[in-house]
């Protein structure tokens, strides 16, 4: 998820957990402990862009991190500030609710979330949710910043409880959401004939009713969009050739075998003038509900690392204007 995102949760986190007896110290620990496992981003400071995509989520937001730091956290945050009353075990089950939550929500997006690193390098994801959705964040955002100015006497804790409940319950509604436009592709797939060995759903920028679609064949993608409220039985779908044969002359660049992991096989590629462009699927395209031949957000030029800077970033918003947020918004209604 978004830095914001962690940072509102785990201080609502922190307010249950020590907030009456640490007081407003409660919000900055949570949302420091939450925000831990993004610690990986100085990667990229002694990595090649592609290593980096490997290295972030990787062993930051594993399970071996989890129980390797939770304890030390716990001793240094027993330690400071003595004399308190906050127990050890308070102390440790907050720690560990903090890192086991980020890991949890960055399961829900497209990147994936290392957790059996060192040991495995699989990456779990249920491409449930956004990598930023402002219904998902809203409301813990509005609470952490009352608690701010709340008196330690007023019921803060209550509203750091509905907080968290919106968050479980808008992931609730997530799932839910998914499980039925995956009912709906396997319906369409059938009904339109179209062989696939593997597939995935997950949903368009920051919501989760438009979804986008992606089968995976011998040779290439059939990548559409199914709203919730969609009415036919069919998906409208379009063919993407992986390409395969174009990567022969860079077949042996180390960048490449970087990007086979971190794409998890999700890939196209394309010649876009004198350069081979890899394509990483799993990120979407650009508003690809109004441009169905659009190009992809995740692209990385493979004759050109120097021009890689913000690779998963860059693409994320790009094309949107007024028309393309328009025909979002129609395209969520339903056919």
């Amino acid at each position: 998820m978004d830095s914001l995102t962690h940072i509102v949760l785990g201080a609502c986190i922190g307010e249950v957990f020590i907030g009456k007896k640490a007081g407003k110290r409660s919000l900055f620990l949570g949302a420091v402990a939450q925000s831990l496992p993004d610690i990986d981003f100085v990667a990229s400071f002694f990595t090649s862009p592609t290593q980096d995509l490997i290295a972030h989520r990787g062993i930051t937001h594993s399970l071996l991190f989890v129980l390797l730091v939770t304890p030390l956290l716990a001793w240094l945050a027993d330690k400071w500030r003595r004399p308190h009353d906050i127990a050890f075990s308070t102390w440790l089950w907050f720690f560990a609710v903090e890192l086991l939550t980020h890991l949890l929500l960055d399961i829900f997006n497209a990147y994936g979330t290392g957790l059996l690193e060192p040991f495995s390098h699989r990456r779990f994801c249920v491409h449930a949710m956004f990598v930023a959705d402002p219904l998902f964040s809203i409301f813990p955002g509005i609470v952490t910043v009352a608690l701010l100015f709340m008196r330690r006497d007023f019921k803060r804790k209550r509203w750091a409880y509905i907080a968290i409940g919106w968050c479980v319950f808008y992931l609730a509604i997530d799932v839910f959401n998914k499980s039925i436009v995956e009912g709906a592709v396997q319906r369409a797939a059938k009904e339109q004939k179209i062989e696939y060995r593997r597939h995935f759903t997950t949903p368009t920028p920051l919501n989760n009713l438009l979804w986008y679609v992606v089968l995976e064949g011998d040779k290439g993608y059939h990548i559409g969009y199914r709203s919730v409220f969609d009415k036919k039985n069919t998906i409208d779908f379009t063919y993407f050739p992986r390409n395969d044969s174009l990567l022969n002359p860079v077949k042996d660049l180390d960048e490449l075998k970087d990007l086979f992991i971190f794409s998890q096989g999700y890939y196209t590629i394309e010649r876009e003038e004198n350069y081979l462009v890899f394509n990483d699927l799993r990120f979407g395209q650009r508003v690809g509900w109004y441009k169905p031949k659009a190009s992809f957000v995740f692209h990385y030029y493979l004759q050109r690392p120097y021009g890689n800077n913000m690779v998963v970033q860059r693409g994320r918003f790009a094309g949107w204007d007024k028309a393309a947020f328009a025909s979002m918004i129609e395209r969520i209604k339903g056919e």
